[in-house]
């Protein structure tokens, strides 16, 4: 099978409308992609309408192109986060016991349709919309789209894939805490998370009623504004729709978290990416305290705001537990110990942040956060679920707390393929605002990298500088482990380079000074188990650490303990180890 393109969702509807291709051509299309890639990620789905149907609905739409009909988003193919209601498909919001038949479609359904898309079918979440790493499902895991080792971000994991897939143009999730942001990030996309109420949640199953938002994931921002265009509008039918004015909204100073408050969990490639992310920005950076937001996020897990994910499972929570994911039931259950004299103190606490949250708008126009702070292996996930969703939510939690809008951009790609973004955040109505600076600030994000297919091997690269070089002593310790060259570099401009005294076969050591100079390396590849064994044979006093590369990449690299120096000689000057045994 060979890699997907995404699908534009904009340039799809123009072809349709102008007749250069049909909607029935279009959806042959999307079929084959359905087809050929349930058998890399068969868990994407929930459930889809079958070949016939599709043919149906898209022969409906060059129906009614003929009849002159003003489709803007004619025979776009989208898909739908399994807790949003499409007439004719179960909605089970990743739970089969509470599975029901809708009668009717979700307001943005409804609106979408009668804008010309055509609904594929609907995708995998973390169940109940609880969790924001996709490895909470008994339909399946949904997998990271360029690394299936990695999570996919959730709750709306699926609706990510399918677009990251190039299966669908869009796809609705939903947000709470993050769900429409850090899938997005994770895989590459624009992922858009609207002012509460902007969108009809009619037709959705609650997670927390009073905070969530359904979304948008989508391959352009061009894209997310013409969902927006077709779905925004006040809806008589939710008692939580809101008629939002669209605030123009300023881009000359943007919010950025004070040093001290970046956590990263230990991962520090994700430092340099957002650095790296900022560095392009055309604004002026203004550090701001995160104290106050991040007390508000505490509120929505280790606060009573988890108690309305337990009122929305309340019936099921007494009738069938077993049935709801052990996770997750943990998770609702807490919602138990919590009494309506916690739910107003909290809510008055609350008030005061929003109020500190209303004076920060005015020291700042935007904020541009990292969408998430780190990323992990499913197996990790497995391992440590609550410990490790929690931390995937530093930046996210508080935003429907405060009221904002919120759009997650592509920016950056960690070295396994994940990927790495920012969303840029705004008080409420700044909805299009928000996509309009999410495309001027960052004009033209890297492309993604290639599509995982085959089940890529989770790797390590590793830098070596001394006897495991090629045609060194000890090169064979790498190439009977498989190891894949992957080029020379050179490090940043920040190490001093050692002979160690007495060493058999001679060998380097590579120290972090800050008067130090850029040292000649080669970097390899090596799937995690050959990393391992290989780490295991590293003798002292060398050991394997984190070697910054010259272009502010990371990767793992061999690095010396101080007593390495005693006796040796500094050789930096030399500029590497080949030129050390030339000399």
């Amino acid at each position: 099978m060979t890699a997907l393109d995404r699908l534009d969702a904009a340039a799809i509807a123009a072809d349709i409308r102008s007749g250069r291709r049909t909607a029935v051509e279009l959806i042959d299309e999307v079929i084959r992609r359905l087809e050929a890639y349930d058998a890399v990620q068969p868990a994407v789905w929930i459930s889809r309408f079958d070949a016939v149907a599709l043919r149906a609905a898209a022969a409906t739409v060059d129906t009614r192109v003929a009849d002159g009909e003003d489709l803007p988003l004619a025979g776009v193919p989208f898909a739908a986060k399994d807790n949003i209601d499409i007439a004719g498909l179960d909605t089970t919001a990743g739970c089969p016991a509470f599975a029901y038949p809708p009668t009717r479609s979700a307001t943005v359904i409804e609106r979408l349709v009668a804008a010309g898309a055509i609904p594929v079918g609907k995708t995998n979440l973390d169940q109940f919309a609880t969790g924001l790493n996709g490895t909470r499902s008994p339909y399946g895991i949904p997998r990271n789209a360029y690394n299936r080792a990695w999570v996919s971000g959730g709750s709306s994991s699926g609706s990510a894939v399918a677009v990251a897939a190039g299966l669908v143009a869009f796809a609705l999730g939903t947000d709470t805490a993050g769900s429409g942001r850090i899938p997005a990030a994770f895989n590459h996309l624009i992922g858009f998370k609207p002012t509460r109420g902007r969108w009809s949640g009619r037709g959705l199953v609650p997670a927390c009623r009073t905070l969530d938002c359904i979304t948008v994931f989508a391959a352009t921002t061009d894209d997310a504004a013409l969902v927006d265009d077709a779905i925004a509008g006040f809806d008589r039918e939710d008692g939580y729709s809101r008629a939002i004015d669209d605030v123009p909204r300023a881009r000359r100073r943007i919010g950025i978290p004070r040093t001290d408050q970046r956590p990263w969990f230990g991962d520090i490639e994700s430092g340099f990416l957002y650095d790296a992310a900022l560095a392009g920005l055309d604004a002026e950076l203004v550090e701001i305290d995160m104290a106050p937001l991040n007390e508000a996020a505490r509120l929505l897990y280790n606060g009573p705001w988890v108690a309305e994910r337990t009122a929305a499972l309340r019936d099921l929570l007494r009738d069938d537990p077993d049935a709801i994911h052990p996770v997750v039931r943990a998770i609702v259950e807490e919602g138990r110990r919590y009494s309506a004299v916690d739910v107003f103190e909290a809510s008055y606490r609350l008030a005061d942040l929003a109020r500190v949250a209303e004076e920060m708008w005015t020291t700042v126009d935007l904020l541009a956060l990292p969408t998430a702070p780190t990323s992990y292996r499913v197996s990790e996930m497995l391992a440590a679920p609550i410990a490790l969703n929690a931390n995937l939510g530093a930046y996210t939690n508080f935003v429907n707390l405060l009221d904002m809008a919120a759009i997650a951009v592509p920016t950056g790609s960690y070295h396994n393929g994940v990927g790495f973004g920012v969303t840029l955040m705004g008080p409420a109505g700044t909805d299009r605002s928000l996509i309009e600076a999410a495309k001027t600030l960052f004009p033209a994000p890297a492309p993604p990298p290639p599509l995982d297919l085959e089940g890529r091997m989770d790797t390590v690269k590793l830098a070596v500088v001394g006897a495991h070089l090629k045609d060194m002593p000890l090169h064979w310790q790498l190439t009977s482990r498989d190891a894949r060259f992957v080029g020379e570099a050179k490090t940043a401009p920040s190490y001093r380079l050692y002979a160690i005294a007495d060493s058999v076969p001679p060998k380097p050591a590579l120290v972090h000074s800050d008067d130090g100079a850029a040292i000649a390396i080669e970097v390899y590849e090596l799937d995690m188990a050959a990393f391992g064994s290989f780490v295991a044979e590293v003798p002292p006093p060398l050991a394997i650490g984190t070697v910054t590369l010259e272009d502010g990449s990371l990767v793992k690299g061999f690095v010396a303990e101080p007593r390495a120096t005693i006796g040796a000689e500094d050789i930096t000057a030399l500029g590497g180890w080949r030129r050390y045994l030339q000399r």
